[in-house]
């Protein structure tokens, strides 16, 4: 097959991060971070809404999140495929409202709207399909999408339906720290080794052991084999922005250590955080940083943070993965380590690649960028799948264990964690009824032994078993993994062959019918939707214009005539009409009508700034001009 074939319907990589996102794309001259058209790899994971239509996204609403906090999304991925009452346990620190939506999901109050997370992560794919479609030049449909490899079923299968929101088929799902691993072996074919990735990202943590298995012994092309995961989906570089943040805010005298705070604005709390990951990101790079915020209300903080203080602060959450490293060893059995891969912003703070060394008494490997090596890895799993690439063969694990509830609130598991993928179980089961007619099969999935202390994925029933005494049916429940994760339970009564299959839906995952509610109202709503984000966009560049038009009116009133001064107000005065009306009634808007006062200012505009730009040239003395026009001091603007 040419590349020319298939540019056509090619099938990018994509890493869909809690805190940046990015898209790349793997053809014969090897895997490439896609870029947007300002140049930029990281699309800030963020999208603002307005109304609950997505106004911004990327680096635009984050560059907006301190001016509209409520209504800025970040960190969604924390609660992908979470019920509300799980999100209550979550220590995010969210500044947008978590609420509760239908069937107990935790939903997002934003723009004066309710926004399931899904519904973010499609905006946010989106976004990255639309870079990927510029870049390539053609239509992009296909996916290949990482997550966390402690992602449970339910977060995963809210991985899958964010795609289909945006678009995009998922054709596999791949953990990330296996897509790290994919791209660290291109050009270190035929050589055997044992990896440990250790990826620390913004909002996840995840480490796993693989075993690279070179063509000459697999005999199938260099097979990448995961033998052990381990992680904690509610642990990353946002906790450690958050647990500076809250001591800042102790120092300032507005927390205590008990938990308690004084009510900071939800602006300046955004503020806070913002300056805390600047803060974190600065002593990576020196022993001190200055701390200079102004909290409002007349609250300032000023200090001086050192590393070693970050450093105090952190090492609880460190510990923490070198717990789970402890736990993926053990589930190897102890095997010893070749390499450790370093995956994940976080991994650049040095206590962490000094405790990662000293546990695995090794440099940790440096030489990829934690932030791109993701998705250059989903890349090359995506050109295994489109055909480009044969010389390499996955094979992942299940990240926890699988079963079906028994008599008593116990869990019979069926599939252990750590299983290879795709995986199949079977296992008999019988009534505890005399005469049972149908038998309810509850699914969960946990290493917990009770039902309690386990995650429900689904429910199913098995009917029209024919009447027996209780232990003389024969059911047999089957559990099959495929490739992408996805699973799929069957149960049959022997004697009468009634069966019954379900593909599992997780109970925090989002029901056909609501994947198509979802895309039948983006159809329904699309006029209306793109004059709603027309308008939003008109009445913040007008904003603007009134506001830049008038501080130069108000310096050079003087200078102008009393009837261009009167035609100016009078046009400020409309176009302040319209922006009005934008901001209570946008679907009311005339865009045209709007577009054309928007415009009508601009040209009237252009004589006052004329004149504004020449009294001020006027006023400079004659050494700072000359100063300023040498070539040494321009600038481009």
């Amino acid at each position: 097959m040419s590349d020319a074939a298939l540019i056509l319907d090619p099938i990018v990589g994509i890493d869909l991060g809690t805190t940046h996102s990015l898209v790349a794309f793997c053809d014969a001259a090897g895997p490439r971070i896609l870029q947007s058209e300002s140049g930029q790899r990281l699309l800030p994971s963020v999208v603002r809404y307005r109304e609950g239509f997505a106004v911004e996204v990327g680096s635009d609403a984050r560059r907006q999140a301190v001016e509209f906090p409520l209504d800025t999304v970040l960190s969604a991925k924390r609660l992908m495929g979470r019920s509300f009452d799980e999100s209550k346990l979550l220590r995010s620190g969210f500044q947008f409202e978590v609420v509760e939506g239908t069937r107990g999901l935790a939903a997002i109050s934003a723009g004066g709207a309710f926004v399931l997370p899904q519904e973010v992560a499609a905006v946010i794919l989106g976004e990255l399909r639309r870079i990927a479609e510029l870049q390539l030049g053609c239509e992009v449909r296909r996916a290949v999408i990482t997550v966390p490899a402690y992602f449970d079923d339910g977060q995963r299968q809210a991985t899958r339906d964010a795609a289909r929101l945006a678009g995009i088929d998922a054709v596999r799902i791949v953990n990330e720290p296996t897509a790290a691993a994919l791209a660290y072996g291109i050009g270190r074919r035929g050589q055997a080794q044992t990896i440990a990735v250790y990826d620390f990202g913004g909002g996840t943590f995840d480490v796993s052991i693989l075993q690279v298995i070179p063509e000459s012994a697999s005999g199938d092309g260099d097979l990448f084999r995961v033998i052990a995961t381990a992680g904690d989906t509610q642990l990353g570089g946002d906790d450690l922005d958050n647990a500076l943040a809250q001591q800042l805010l102790r120092d300032a005298g507005l927390a205590s250590r008990a938990g308690t705070e004084v009510q900071v604005a939800a602006g300046s709390r955004q503020a806070l955080r913002d300056f805390a990951e600047s803060t974190k990101i600065a002593l990576s790079q020196r022993e001190r940083a200055q701390i200079d915020i102004d909290l409002g209300s007349g609250m300032k903080l000023q200090r001086t943070i050192t590393r070693l203080e970050f450093e105090s602060l952190a090492s609880p959450f460190i510990e923490r993965t070198i717990l789970a490293c402890e736990s993926a060893l053990r589930d190897a059995g102890g095997i010893a380590i070749d390499r450790v891969i370093l995956v994940g912003g976080s991994t650049r703070i040095p206590l962490v690649r000094k405790r990662v060394g000293e546990f695995f008494a090794m440099e940790p490997y440096t030489a990829l960028d934690p932030d791109c090596v993701v998705a250059l890895g989903a890349a090359v799993q995506a050109s295994v799948l489109q055909g480009i690439r044969g010389d390499v063969l996955l094979l992942d694990v299940i990240p926890l264990s699988l079963g079906i509830e028994t008599v008593g609130g116990a869990v019979a598991k069926l599939l252990t964690r750590n299983a290879t993928i795709p995986a199949r179980a079977k296992e008999m089961f019988s009534t505890s009824v005399d005469n049972q007619s149908h038998v309810q099969l509850h699914v969960l999935q946990g290493e917990r032994e009770m039902v309690s202390d386990c995650r429900s994925l689904a429910h199913f029933e098995l009917r029209d078993i024919p009447p027996m005494p209780a232990g003389i049916p024969q059911i047999e429940v089957e559990f099959l993994v495929d490739a992408n994760g996805v699973l799929h339970v069957t149960a049959g009564e022997r004697r009468s062959g009634r069966r019954a299959t379900v593909q599992v839906v997780p109970s925090f995952g989002l029901t056909n019918q609501e994947i198509e509610r979802i895309e039948r109202e983006s159809v329904v709503h699309a006029r209306s939707d793109m004059h709603h984000h027309r308008v939003v966009d008109l009445a913040v560049n007008s904003l603007l214009d009134i506001k830049w038009i008038g501080d130069a009116l108000s310096r050079i009133r003087d200078d102008l005539s009393a009837e261009y001064v009167d035609s100016l107000e009078s046009l400020i005065t409309r176009l302040k009409g319209f922006v009005s009306l934008a901001q209570t009634s946008p679907h009311e808007v005339d865009a045209n009508a709007f577009l054309q006062a928007k415009e009508e200012l601009d040209r009237a505009s252009v004589a006052m700034h004329e004149k504004s730009i020449s009294k001020s040239l006027r006023a400079i003395p004659a050494s700072l001009s000359t100063t300023i026009s040498t070539p040494n001091t321009l600038r481009k603007t």
